[in-house]
């Protein structure tokens, strides 16, 4: 109908609209058909069809009710005259053409064609009365010819055959239609609509043909889909042959909630993968490491023994290099006594027609270091202690840090020709800290020897070799190479050189190994003496040139087959190496500790316990031993007299532990590595703080209240006594702040001799709030005036934490 005829049914019962364009509501829609449906009555629904072949006269009835509104209702005459218009004109043209081109049609549909054409004779007279509203009403009847397509009666119709043979018409026009020349246009725009509307049906119809068969292929052979542990919803709707919007839709249904690009879980895509009738395989990701190293177990009757592995720890000037010396010139020929070529901090020394391994390490400290980054060199542990001077300090943190390692020890009681030795009390010494000579019933072999003089040193191999003897060391030398790096430097002339120490395998000249973030090809190789190799079999310690950079202590090295899959893995560690320098490590602390111990991540706790004496250093550590239970077992590593040192913060780091300080301060290196290794450190002035905290962390009841926040360190460089004020301690602030607000602790010598506050703050004559980094200044201490030069005056603040 035309757009005028709507416009004014709303004008009269309802708004009129403001455009031909405006988007009709419901309320007014029913306004419209109620006022045509009312305007246009017919007596039943064949009338409009007039699809009845043996009643000629039905259509007759039809043209004076279409009729009769035109006089009460002007504005609805274009729709009635269309809708006597339509019946007469559809079945006229089509059946029609049919008969004209389908001369060979069966006599029974020619019938009906004959009959249906007389009404449309009959009404054309009415219709010429009213030419003006057919014509403009005639390109409108593109909806109802969609519906009219079928005219015939009787449900065994084949409609598919039908269209086919509609199509083969087409067909043979267009033929025709070429061998006129192809020049001739379309004239008929009704002709061109209704070819549109079956080429679009035929498409409709193969389209729904193929999805069919589809459907059929996917149900008979379900599609195999490999699926990572992780994988982007688009990636898998690609592998799944389906759209994107599918799996989408799928994953909603589900509850979860996904774009194109979003990773999922294995067992998520799984499950949306079989809903939509896949296959599901689980995709095993080869890393470039496991395809390049050889990581396979070697079979017992493969593994033939291998030279024992042997570190010198011990406290300074205890004799750790005259030891050493002795052993291994001992062990070199006669013609080459002394004057070493090559000295490659490892080397080999023949006992009995049986070679040991040494390494010279730098104390204990190089042996956490590289014990920290996982590698587990060192077999045998030799402790040096001098007779004369007794158990020291760094002897403690030896036996600790070979302890908590889990290697055994052979103790050497060194300097036992000096006038001054007393063996016995070193013995002594020994089993406090759970080393208990054999003599005495113990497990722990006592050697007493002296380097320099030549005294007990074969008695020391002997026991050596009869402790690699009990261990069974062995590994399998037809292999691959792979070990640890000792050491690493830069060479002026060779470039990056490399200590390695072969544990597994054969190492020969010309492999590509790979060392942590370092590539390389073995372009020399030579042993402890300087002569060049050829091969190092297990237990062997070489020194190699030809890697692009010097890699680092510790690191394990592996000989590989594929030198460009070997530099795409230093790449990608080197890549990761970078993201976790922007992301700290996760270490224990006693805020996660109970998070660890639910997640079943810690069975121990280790502490480091350092304090301002002995006797509170032993009933720290066993009052905080007391404190194990089913879930961790609480062990204290190393305890010790003094302030908290470097060496602890890397003993911590190693192995994962909790610096306990009672009564003692950090200094300032310890600080710097224990934020750099993120080590936690824990200072307490009472002994059940100490315990309750650590017994709290435990049962994961820790709430903190408040946090220490270091804002200063001052040393005192003079002192003066003012009788009315006290003493009055010159200052000179050498990192952070001192403020007028904030609390001291006066530290001497690493340890607290007194708590307080600022009495007074000064500059010159003047009362300052805050006095900076390298300036100087005078203070006094409240209720406290023995300072004395060289303290240390450390200021610090307590901040609430929010629970």
């Amino acid at each position: 109908m035309p757009a005028k005829v709507i416009t004014e049914i709303l004008d009269k019962y309802a708004t009129a609209p403001k455009s031909n364009m405006q988007a009709l509501e419901d309320h007014e829609l029913s306004i419209v058909f109620e006022h045509l449906t009312q305007n246009n009555q017919i007596s039943n629904i064949a009338a409009i069809y007039a699809d009845e072949p043996k009643k000629p006269e039905a259509p007759k009835p039809e043209a004076p009710k279409a009729e009769a509104p035109k006089a009460e209702v002007p504005k609805a005459q274009p729709a009635a005259a269309q809708q006597t218009a339509k019946p007469a004109q559809q079945p006229q043209q089509r059946p029609a053409q049919q008969g004209q081109q389908k001369p060979a049609q069966a006599q029974p549909q020619q019938k009906p064609v004959q009959q249906v054409q007389r009404p449309a004779q009959q009404q054309a007279v009415p219709q010429q009365k009213s030419n003006k509203s057919t014509a403009t009403a005639q390109p409108t009847t593109r909806v109802p010819e969609k519906k009219l397509v079928d005219t015939r009666k009787g449900g065994d119709v084949n409609l598919a055959k039908y269209d086919q043979r509609l199509e083969e018409l087409g067909g043979q026009r267009g033929e025709r239609m070429a061998q006129k020349g192809g020049k001739e246009k379309f004239r008929n725009n009704k002709g061109r609509q209704g070819g549109q509307v079956f080429s679009n049906k035929r498409r409709q119809d193969e389209a729904e043909k193929m999805r069919k068969l589809q459907l059929e292929i996917a149900k008979k052979a379900p599609v195999k889909v490999q699926i990572p542990d992780e994988i982007s919803v688009g990636e898998l709707a690609s592998r799944m042959k389906k759209t994107g919007a599918e799996v989408v839709k799928c994953l909603m249904k589900n509850g979860v909630m996904a774009s194109l690009s979003q990773m999922i879980d294995f067992d998520t895509a799984s499950f949306v993968a079989e809903e939509l009738g896949c296959k599901v395989e689980k995709e095993v990701v080869v890393t470039i490491e496991e395809k390049l190293i050889d990581t396979t177990e070697d079979r017992p009757e493969d593994l033939v023994p291998r030279a024992p592995v042997v570190v010198v720890m011990g406290h300074v000037d205890h004799g750790k290099t005259s030891l050493l010396d002795t052993i291994r010139n001992t062990s070199v020929a006669s013609g080459e006594a002394g004057g070493i070529t090559q000295h490659i901090g490892a080397y080999q020394a023949q006992i009995n027609g049986k070679p040991i391994t040494f390494l010279d390490t730098p104390g204990h400290e190089a042996f956490t270091s590289m014990r920290a980054r996982g590698a587990m060199v060192t077999d045998i542990a030799i402790l040096m202690v001098a007779a004369d001077d007794g158990i020291m300090p760094q002897t403690v943190e030896s036996i600790n840090h070979a302890k908590a390692a889990n290697i055994p020890i052979i103790v050497a009681v060194n300097k036992i020709d000096k006038e001054n030795a007393n063996p016995d009390r070193v013995m002594q010494q020994l089993t406090e800290y759970g080393l208990v000579p054999e003599e005495w019933g113990g497990e722990t072999i006592v050697c007493k020897i002296s380097a320099k003089k030549h005294i007990g040193i074969e008695n020391l191999l002997e026991n050596l070799a009869l402790l690699a003897e009990v261990q069974e060391l062995k590994a399998n030398p037809n292999r691959a190479g792979q070990g640890t790096v000792i050491e690493a430097r830069l060479d002026k002339g060779r470039g990056p050189v490399a200590t390695l120490l072969v544990q597994n395998g054969t190492l020969k000249q010309g492999d590509i190994i790979i060392a942590g973030t370092s590539v390389g090809r073995v372009r020399t190789m030579l042993d402890y003496r300087g002569n060049r190799l050829t091969e190092a079999g297990p237990s062997v310690p070489v020194e190699i040139a030809g890697l692009s950079e010097a890699p680092v202590a510790g690191a394990p090295f592996f000989a590989v087959a594929d030198e460009r899959m070997a530099r795409e893995l230093v790449e990608q560690r080197k890549a990761e190496e970078r993201a976790k320098a922007a992301a700290p490590v996760q270490k224990v602390s006693l805020e996660n500790l109970f998070d660890q111990i639910k997640s079943g991540e810690r069975k121990e706790l280790a502490l480091i316990v350092k304090a301002d004496v002995q006797g509170s250093v032993e009933a720290v550590k066993a009052s905080l031993e007391k404190l194990s239970n089913d879930e961790v077992n609480v062990r204290v590593i190393h305890g010790a007299v003094g302030a908290i040192n470097e060496s602890d913060v890397t003993l911590a780091a190693a192995s994962n532990a909790i610096i306990v300080g009672f009564n003692v301060r950090p200094d300032s290196a310890a600080r710097e590595s224990a934020a750099r290794q993120n080590v936690d450190m824990r200072m307490y002035r009472v002994i059940y703080d100490a315990i309750d905290e650590i017994e709290t962390a435990m049962k994961g009841m820790l709430a903190p209240k408040y946090r220490e926040v270091v804002l200063g360190h001052a040393e005192v460089r003079e002192t003066y006594k003012v009788s009315s004020v006290g003493t009055v301690a010159g200052c000179y602030v050498q990192d952070g702040c001192l403020r007028r607000d904030c609390s001291v602790r006066v530290v001497r010598d690493g340890i607290v001799v007194h708590e307080g506050v600022l009495g007074s703050l000064q500059r010159f004559k003047d009362s300052v709030k805050e006095v900076k980094e390298r300036f100087e200044c005078g203070l006094t201490v409240e209720k406290f005036n023995d300072i004395k030069l060289g303290d240390i005056i450390e200021g610090y603040t307590m901040e609430e934490i929010p629970r």
